[in-house]
């Protein structure tokens, strides 16, 4: 089987090729550099032979998108479609998406078929490129993700380890609750949904349990030696930022489930497995 991984230069796309090769598939990696999504053409000449495609570009600047919707409409939109197109000719897409489709004012997990709306730019961009994804086939996968962390990219965990020992201190907010999800983890459900013939459709490819971002500031500090005590909890209006936040992005995994497929682990079990790699760079 021919898995082609695009955008895999980035966090999500470095453990998708990894994974998918240690899986035992044949993996062809294709950098931004070498494959522009929003090139309808070049994604045809670029997908042909594919057996899998896995969607890892996208336009992630949440508040930078604020400004530049159109931008990031034409990576996560207009290259959705573009690859969704392409992959339809004879692949299946695994496509990321995110938690921000959702508003972020629930009280319990989102379910897959939970209607959608987006509070920022970057969600409508996201909401539209499930649509066209979904539009061009019926087989293609949308695995919606939140809080990402691993080891091939700037993230999280690293940053507050680094600031808390640049600082000896750092305050993190404790309203937003969600789930810390590692690439890897991601990379390997997607390999696992194909292997089981999923059907396709939407799946959440989020840990299970949950915390908020000041419960793992501190499982990230933690698991570096350094006091927990130096994570300091403060609210989203000490943090205003430009694109509204999610305060709840909790997924469920309903759908996972009835396809056979289990979810992925605690985040907090997975977070342990995770922290050697993703901290030792």
């Amino acid at each position: 089987m021919r898995w082609i991984v695009v955008g895999a230069a980035g966090m999500l796309g470095q453990d998708m090729v990894a994974v998918a090769r240690v899986a035992g598939y044949e993996v062809v990696a294709l950098t931004r550099a070498e494959l522009d999504v929003t090139d309808a053409a070049a994604c045809r000449d670029a997908l042909a032979g594919a057996d899998v495609v896995v969607n890892g570009a996208a336009y992630t600047a949440v508040d930078a998108a604020e400004e530049h919707e159109a931008d990031a409409f034409t990576v996560n939109a207009v290259g959705a479609a573009n690859l969704a197109r392409a992959a339809a000719a004879g692949a299946r897409l695994v496509h990321p998406s995110t938690d921000y489709v959702f508003a972020g004012d629930a009280d319990a997990p989102y379910a897959e078929d939970a209607p959608v709306a987006p509070r920022s730019a970057y969600g409508r961009t996201k909401a539209a490129g499930e649509w066209a994804v979904l539009a061009a086939s019926p087989d293609h996968l949308v695995l919606r993700t939140a809080w990402l962390y691993g080891a091939g990219g700037g993230n999280f965990p690293k940053t507050i380890v680094r600031v808390a020992r640049e600082r000896g201190g750092v305050d993190v907010v404790d309203d937003q609750r969600g789930q810390p999800t590692w690439t890897h983890d991601v990379a390997d459900l997607a390999v696992r949904l194909v292997a089981a013939e999923a059907p396709g459709g939407i799946y959440h490819a989020t840990s299970s349990g949950d915390g908020t971002w000041f419960d793992f500031a501190r499982a990230a500090v933690t698991s570096a030696r350094l006091d927990p005590e130096t994570v300091r909890p403060t609210t989203s209006e000490a943090f205003v930022r430009p694109a509204p936040r999610p305060a709840y992005s909790v997924l469920g995994h309903d759908a996972l489930r009835h396809a056979g497929v289990e979810p992925i682990g605690d985040w907090r079990e997975r977070w342990d497995a995770a922290a050697p790699s993703v901290l030792a760079k």
